[in-house]
């Protein structure tokens, strides 16, 4: 199994929870991951080192660490462990990467990245949860780049380009906003279809070309557009 010192993220943490029995499921889900077929060494280390507990309502503290996704509020959900994993492993994240979020959700995800030491522009479009998970932000001194509150399939054009776009939603379609802002040798990784959707990468290879890879099913709650 995969020998890892687990550790409290790099955030400083005040008045949370996170103990050796947290630390020990952390450890148990990460060798979960890696007989699912996660290999990203940094991968599996920022999940073993992120407390997911703390992302997600006290009640769900003795399941935290199950590969399951949890109702986060406003009709939203945290990803199961192995999909955060799975969508990040393809991003192929480099220490200093330019990374954009769409669907900052409960901000696991969005630490999971900075972990792995992304610099991370992410926009969320529920406004409930836009507040709550700043709060979360705030408490555990998490520093995105940019986090915003607006429509994703927009991206953040005024921030762009990105060397990696992450999409933690199920579009219809591949916006062509996103692939725009897009650097050459980028990774644009997005779920897409209706009830159940493709994880779908796109590589950027020049102005005006893309190389498609398709990874199979997933299911995650719709990515909503129109918000000003």
């Amino acid at each position: 199994m995969f020998k890892i010192d687990l550790f409290l993220m790099k955030f400083k943490i005040r008045n949370v929870r996170d103990t050796p029995k947290h630390q020990g499921r952390r450890n148990q889900l990460v060798g979960l991951l890696q007989e699912k077929g996660i290999k990203d060494v940094r991968v599996l280390e920022a999940i073993g080192s992120v407390p997911r507990h703390l992302f997600l309502n006290s009640s769900f503290d003795e399941y935290a660490y199950m590969d399951r996704a949890f109702p986060i509020g406003a009709g939203q959900t945290i990803s199961h462990p192995y999909t955060v994993a799975y969508q990040t492993e393809l991003l192929q994240v480099k220490d200093g990467d330019k990374i954009l979020e769409i669907g900052t959700g409960s901000g696991y995800q969005t630490a999971v990245l900075i972990k792995m030491g992304a610099r991370v522009y992410t926009v969320e479009r529920q406004n409930e949860l836009y507040k709550h998970t700043s709060k979360i932000f705030s408490q555990l001194h998490i520093r995105p780049m940019v986090y915003s509150f607006g429509d994703g399939y927009k991206g953040m054009p005024n921030d762009a380009p990105f060397d990696g776009i992450i999409v933690t939603a199920g579009a219809p379609h591949i916006p062509q906003a996103l692939m725009a802002q897009l650097k050459i040798g980028g990774r644009l990784i997005i779920p897409v279809g209706d009830d159940i959707q493709v994880m779908t990468m796109l590589i950027r290879l020049n102005e005006t070309q893309f190389e498609k890879h398709e990874f199979g099913d997933f299911k995650f709650v719709p990515m909503l557009e129109n918000k000003n």
